[in-house]
């Protein structure tokens, strides 16, 4: 099940079981990763998981950075920027079940804490990690919302929180932490270990992104593509039977399956079904679609859509009784390909609805079989 569409006692109670088995493995610090567009909704999830984290490990002055620059997310001002616009503008105020309508970081955490949220602004960063690591550690703040608008600044903060036992963020904030175990000597740098994959592929796309509708528009130009007809899986007139014989006629041309639809699209299925119900029977259906392709020889999986690639994923680890994933080349800036199994091992490509090139599909199946 998906972080941000948990109910939020399920998602601290999952969240603190991971917290304690990474500690007894010996875990220095913990990064509560969640995506760079922060999309949660009021009540949740990341602030109450982040709440819960800081208790259990006594700390304060946690950082908050969703910024991943490269991808053109920047905080700037304690707000959320997706390029050069506002975080609640270019769409993410329509996502289905987390719509962002507020780009002020601070404000929305606010919602979901009744925590301290304070700023550590883009000058102190610009002044260095001397400076960024004073003004965190003398805030007397649960949480610092931190600026960065270059990967250089999300390298600062980086280095300022060698020594914090907490932190949040979107996956950009972890480009600086390998550094700081590689400097101290605990850890040496390596390179990727994901297994070189061909055969059969297969796409699913459940964002209803505007990248992804792009993305899913680019490629029908050139591949089969299937729209599935979400009042139908309601009803059950469209099955997992439907879904693998299309594959099963494609095999071979990068086949995909989408549920993506427009912002009216969506809203007048949510109105005739409830939304909850069809996140969870879209999610059930994809991912027991990838785990019967799977048991049908398909070792190729592309996955877009955040909710969608959480299901998927843990179909598949169940599937291969995988214990854990290698990480492989970086297909986009925050995406690399990701492989399970020893045997006959499966590659995975999972990826934010927001992530990724318009190419990003073909591009990421090349290089699972080495051909890019």
């Amino acid at each position: 099940m998906s972080f941000r569409s948990t109910p939020v006692n399920q998602a601290v109670g999952e969240s603190l079981a991971a917290l304690e088995w990474l500690l007894a493995q010996g875990c220095q610090q913990i990064l509560s990763k969640y995506c760079s567009t922060f999309d949660s909704t009021r009540a949740g999830n990341i602030g109450p998981v982040a709440d819960a984290f800081a208790d259990a490990l006594d700390a304060k002055g946690v950082l908050v950075c969703p910024a991943f620059p490269t991808t053109g997310r920047a905080v700037y001002q304690g707000h959320l920027f997706v390029g050069d616009v506002l975080l609640n503008e270019p769409g993410m105020q329509n996502h289905p079940l987390t719509p962002m309508t507020e780009s002020d970081i601070r404000r929305w955490l606010r919602h979901q804490t009744e925590s301290d949220v304070s700023h550590l602004v883009l000058p102190t960063i610009l002044a260095g990690t001397t400076a960024a690591l004073k003004a965190i550690s003398e805030t007397l703040d649960r949480f610092v919302v931190a600026d960065a608008v270059t990967d250089e600044d999300l390298l600062t903060l980086g280095a300022a929180m060698q020594d914090a036992p907490l932190l949040t963020g979107g996956s950009g904030i972890a480009l600086g932490l390998p550094r700081n175990f590689i400097r101290t000597v605990q850890a040496t740098a390596n390179t990727p270990t994901a297994s070189l994959v061909d055969g059969p592929e297969a796409i699913l796309a459940g964002s209803c992104s505007g990248a992804t509708r792009g993305e899913i528009g680019l490629h029908a130009k050139a591949h089969p593509t299937l729209a599935l007809g979400i009042p139908g899986a309601m009803e059950g007139r469209v099955t997992k039977q439907d879904l693998l014989a299309f594959f099963a006629a494609n095999t071979g041309n990068a086949p995909l399956i989408y549920s993506s639809g427009t912002p009216d699209e969506v809203r007048r299925v949510h109105s005739e079904f409830r939304r909850e119900a069809v996140a969870d029977k879209l999610d059930t259906l994809f991912a027991e679609t990838a785990r019967d392709l799977i048991r049908r020889g398909y070792r190729r999986h592309v996955v877009a859509g955040g909710e969608t690639s959480g299901a998927v994923a843990q179909a598949v680890a169940a599937e291969l009784a995988a214990p854990a994933m290698r990480i492989g080349a970086e297909i986009n800036p925050g995406v690399p390909v990701l492989s399970l199994g020893t045997d006959a091992p499966v590659s995975l490509a999972l990826k934010s609805g927001n992530f990724g090139a318009p190419d990003f599909h073909v591009k990421a199946l090349r290089i699972m079989e080495g051909s890019a």
